[in-house]
């Protein structure tokens, strides 16, 4: 081997920082023979032996062997790296690297050339990306603020049986007729620090004389129509539905506050995975309408998250922003307020949670004409006691298997009038909520559901009888996801006493047998989503 091959395998790697005062007689040519005419390949610095993580400069070394390959060592598995260096073993080890770079340039300008014609697509189309890059960020809507939208459109109607002929006709007099409505929402999320959220949403609707708007058990999820006061043909009107800052205090604790914030938008989890896509209302409060009653206004809350568990505690007044003390503020007998406290656990693919509610003046979100209307303000009942106990379960695949969703809720109802002696007055509710994701094609879903919207089971020293007043509830649904953002959802449903206690006693009155009232519907919804 030449000379000059030798010196440029010569153990010099580390001698870089050392100092280089040797002259060429210090050159140790013997070594440098043995050094270069070894067969060893270095292709990791493991191979060394005397080489060790905690050396100074153990770093340096693994990169000039594994990025450049210009380091050998000693045929008995060495590298000597505290042995001392000459300057012309220095100049060899340098030029063996600067070489092996070399070739890394002429082959990448070989490559380069090969390839010319496509990175000049290339640039040109990073060049154009830039462009739209720096395009969008002239005229982007805000650099804090993302807008999430969904429009839906609902055409539908409703067909009455029943017993009783005069509830009948009233109730097609009222909702007979197929209409097709609209439900819009818009979502301004807002980020200052990347975990706050400042949310305000602006929603309009037009289902308040629709065939699912009145506010009965066939009230659609998505039948909005914003309250304008006196006017009662104010459809189509925008309004802030809601408008609510939430911040984290610590690793653990979520705070909210806000001038109209919902009771749910201040729990940590919701404890059901029904349903996919809405339909009716009463199928969407988790099995307790009482408990989670979706109360709207000025409210504040927190809840602390560790470790699948969750406590959440909140408080709201649907009238906070009214100043006399007797139709609302806040504490007051006015303010239509709840209060609610949740115990909840949420696993990877199930949850549970408990909860409690203490509202004044605000009934169960759903139910029979006779279990809503003992909790409204100005009934005998105004303060409620409601208890839910909700949960679900998913299975970890897609499949014949659904997933199953199950709630109970138990209200008792306190007097609140020195005129009256009533005590004694309860409602409950409960679902079971069933869904196939995937359903025959892949982003499909089935849904099915059945229950008992709140309903009256003992009316203590209100009336001395039972009332009457339960009923069944079913829907049935299937989510075609036409695209990512549009999906179409043809739906039934069936109501087998939807008046309670209220259709019972017109029953009785009129000597007939069976149920005084039947409600069976049909629709079909579609989303749109941007």
């Amino acid at each position: 081997m030449k000379l000059f091959q030798k010196l440029l395998l010569a153990p010099a790697a580390l001698g870089l920082m050392a100092p280089m005062a040797a002259s060429a007689a210090d050159l140790n040519l013997a070594g440098v023979n043995q050094y270069a005419t070894s067969d060893e390949q270095v292709t990791s610095i493991t191979q060394f032996s005397d080489v060790q993580p905690t050396d100074w400069a153990y770093q340096a070394l693994s990169n000039l062997i594994e990025r450049y390959g210009c380091v050998a060592g000693y045929p008995n598995g060495t590298f000597k790296g505290k042995q001392a260096m000459t300057r012309y073993e220095a100049a060899a080890l340098l030029n063996a690297c600067l070489d092996r770079i070399t070739e890394v340039t002429d082959e990448l300008k070989r490559l380069m050339k090969e390839f010319e014609k496509e990175l000049a697509v290339l640039k040109g189309r990073v060049d154009g990306l830039e462009a739209k890059v720096g395009e969008l960020e002239a005229t982007q809507f805000s650099t804090t603020t993302k807008l999430k939208g969904i429009a839906t459109f609902v055409l539908g109607a409703n067909s009455f049986g029943g017993s009783v002929e005069g509830l009948r006709d009233a109730a097609a007099a009222v909702e007979g007729a197929t209409t097709f409505n609209y439900d819009v929402r818009l979502n301004f999320d807002t980020s200052f620090t990347g975990k706050d959220l400042l949310r305000t949403t602006l929603r309009a609707g037009n289902f308040a004389d629709s065939a699912f708007g009145n506010g009965g058990l066939n009230q659609l999820e998505v039948a909005f129509q914003e309250d304008c006061g006196t006017d009662a043909d104010c459809g189509d009107v925008v309004a802030i539905n809601r408008l609510f800052y939430q911040f984290p205090i610590g690793s653990n604790f979520t705070a909210t506050i806000g001038g109209r914030v919902r009771q749910d938008d201040m729990l940590a989890m919701w404890p059901s995975a029904y349903p996919a896509d809405t339909v009716l209302d009463i199928f969407t409060y988790a099995g307790a309408p009482g408990t989670y009653n979706l109360n709207l206004g000025a409210g504040a809350g927190i809840w602390w998250q560790s470790n699948g568990w969750s406590i959440s505690a909140n408080y709201v007044a649907a009238n906070g922003d009214v100043g006399n003390p007797n139709n609302g503020g806040i504490g007051t007998d006015g303010s239509q307020e709840t209060g609610t406290v949740q115990l909840g656990y949420a696993a990877k693919n199930w949850g549970l949670a408990a909860a409690y509610n203490y509202s004044n003046g605000v009934s169960p979100a759903s139910g029979t004409p006779l279990a809503v209307g003992l909790g409204s303000t100005g009934a005998f009942f105004e303060t409620v006691n409601s208890v839910g106990i909700s949960g679900y379960w998913q299975p970890t695949t897609n499949g014949w298997v659904p997933s199953i969703s199950a709630g109970w809720g138990i209200n008792s109802y306190n007097e609140d009038n020195d005129a009256a002696n009533f005590d004694g007055v309860a409602s409950q509710s409960w679902y079971v909520g069933l869904q196939w994701q995937d359903a025959f094609i892949k982003g499909n879903a089935l849904g099915m559901a059945v229950g008992q919207p709140t309903f009256v089971t003992s009316c203590g020293d209100f009336c001395d009888k039972t009332p009457f007043d339960a009923g069944y509830a079913w829907e049935w649904w299937y989510k075609f996801q036409v695209t990512d953002n549009i999906s179409v959802t043809p739906a039934i449903f069936y109501l087998s006493n939807p008046l309670g206690s209220v259709g019972n006693a017109a029953r009785v009155a009129a000597g007939e047998n069976g149920a005084a009232l039947t409600n069976f519907g049909g629709l079909v919804k579609t989303t749109f989503k941007f």
